[in-house]
Formats: C-alpha cells, sequence, structure tokens
C-alpha cells in the first residue's frame, strides 16, 4: 500500500539588493506584502537607515569604473538586461499581474512595454551626448566644446503604483548616463523590484550600479536625501508631503532634484528629460594655434 504525500510549496525569500549581494535587511526586519485583493504574497525586507547607507557606498564605489566606461559598453550591457528580462517574462507577469492587480494579459503587455523601455535607453547611451553636447562657436582663436558627463550616485524613489514599467522608466535613464543608483522600491508592491535584482546580479551590469531597497520611503528617504554622498534625487514615487520634505533636505549639498511630475501613462514616449536631468556640462576651451608663417589658424 503507497501511501500519498501531499508536497510543500517552497516560497520565495525576497532580499535586498546592495553592492551586486543579496543582503537580508540589517535589522532583521519584514513587512508583509498584499495583492490588490488584501492575499499574503510575500515578506519583503523592511530596509533601515544602515541598509541605505550600505547602498551609497556600494553606488558610489561603482561609480567611478561605471562612468568611466564608454558609452557603447554601457548600451551593451543595458542590451544584455533587456535579454535576461525576456528570458524571465513569465515571473514578471505573475508578479505585476498580483501587484498591480492586472489580468494575465494586461499584465504581459506592461512587462513588454518594460522590456522594450530597457532597449529604448539601451539605444540612447552613445547618443545622448550628441544631443546635449556640441562644439560652441566663440569669437577668437578657441575650440569651445561641451560634453554632458554623470552626476554622480543617484537616489530615486520609484512609483508607487508602477511596480515595473515605471519602475524602469526611472531607473534605465539614470544609469545610460552613467549614473549609479539607490533604488527606494514601491512600498506596497516591491517584489518585481526584487526580483529585478535577481535579474541585474546574473547580467554584465556591475555590482553596486543599482542598488534596491524596499521598505518605508519615509523612513529611508529623509537619510538619503541629506545624505553628504548623495549628489541628486529622483522624487518620482514620492507624495507631496514628503517630497517637500526630501527637497528641503537635500538642499544642505546642493543635490540636483528632479520633483514629482504626474505621469497618467507610462507607456508615453518618455523623451530625454530623464537622461539629461542627470547630467553635468563640462566646457574645454582649447586655443586652436597657427598655420604656417600666414598667421591662419584652424
Amino acid at each position: 500500500m503507497s501511501e500519498t504525500t501531499t508536497r510543500l510549496n517552497v516560497f520565495k525569500t525576497y532580499k535586498l539588493y546592495v553592492g551586486g549581494k543579496f543582503p537580508r535587511s540589517e535589522s532583521g526586519r519584514v513587512y508583509e506584502v498584499q495583492d490588490s485583493k488584501g492575499k499574503w504574497l510575500a515578506n519583503a525586507p523592511l530596509s533601515s537607515r544602515k541598509d541605505a547607507r550600505d547602498a551609497v557606498v556600494a553606488a558610489r564605489k561603482a561609480f567611478g569604473g561605471w562612468a568611466g566606461a564608454t558609452a557603447y559598453n554601457r548600451g551593451q550591457i543595458l542590451y544584455r538586461i533587456a535579454e535576461m528580462l525576456e528570458g524571465r517574462r513569465d515571473q514578471f507577469v505573475r508578479e505585476v499581474g498580483e501587484a498591480e492587480g492586472l489580468s494575465k494579459s494586461k499584465a504581459a503587455a506592461v512587462v513588454d512595454a518594460a522590456i522594450d523601455r530597457w532597449v529604448w535607453y539601451a539605444g540612447w547611451t552613445d547618443k545622448i551626448g550628441q544631443i546635449v553636447g556640441g562644439a560652441n562657436p566663440v569669437a577668437g582663436p578657441f575650440f569651445n566644446l561641451s560634453t554632458p558627463e554623470p552626476t554622480g550616485v543617484v537616489t530615486v524613489v520609484a512609483p508607487q503604483d508602477s511596480s515595473f514599467l515605471g519602475l524602469i522608466s526611472v531607473i534605465a535613464p539614470v544609469i545610460a548616463t552613467g549614473n549609479t543608483a539607490v533604488v527606494i522600491a514601491s512600498e506596497k508592491a516591491p517584489l518585481p523590484a526584487l526580483s529585478l535584482g535577481e535579474v541585474l546580479a546574473t547580467s554584465d551590469l556591475p555590482g553596486g550600479v543599482v542598488n534596491i531597497l524596499s521598505g518605508k520611503a519615509a523612513e529611508m528617504g529623509p537619510h538619503l536625501a541629506s545624505h553628504q554622498d548623495v549628489n541628486a534625487i529622483d522624487l518620482a514615487g514620492a507624495d507631496t508631503a514628503l517630497a517637500k520634505e526630501l527637497e528641503i533636505a537635500a538642499a544642505d549639498n546642493l543635490k540636483r532634484v528632479l520633483r514629482p511630475q504626474p505621469v497618467d501613462d507610462w507607456n508615453a514616449d518618455p523623451g530625454t528629460s530623464r537622461m539629461t536631468a542627470f547630467l553635468e556640462t563640462k566646457t574645454v576651451w582649447h586655443p586652436t594655434g597657427s598655420l604656417g608663417s600666414g598667421g591662419s589658424s584652424y
């Protein structure tokens, strides 16, 4: 007589993504993540201020190498991430559907749009410099050249309601232009963001370029906004009160601040504004010199 055994499901343990590794929150805290109907989905790490500091350290360490990489190489790496997202499409369709209360077909459309958005930004990495830089006409025997450079470490408060397409729409332009990112995922729907960390870890993206924290933006945000080693902050997912608090804190070391901008449709053409928001312009003057005895210059 054979016995029938009931197999227990192996529940996924979601972790942070910091410095290319997957730590649990330093605090040991977690919080329940529910779907749109209030059903328990998983426990997500409740990040602490120490986790946020660790993420900034990792982002700063990675910045030099990432900013120094060629734009073409960054484009290759972003495209590789899109390839890997495509390979895990079914997983993200399920997670996005649960997170946002979407049918399978609508969740699939969101995931497809998110993957396409990665490819779109991958194509911009070696082109953005051509539209925001160039040679400037000056009255004198000089070359005057302006070129864009990344700002540095950027804190990103991810959109609350668009757990994947909105998330990618604010992360990709930051790293496409050579910055590194510390991302505070959507508090109510962090699972797609934490799963994105698993994709980034197995792509060619260097550890520390993107760091993903889950938890309360109101708890981590003020610390990151006032952190002296954070150069800019994107307030995409902050409500009015939190955005005002973070903008005031960011003024302490003159951070660049991208204020919340209402987005009716994340599928719409994003344009280049999120890339140019975190670029600095470097202008170089160089004497043209003289050509021959005639004194002409070039």
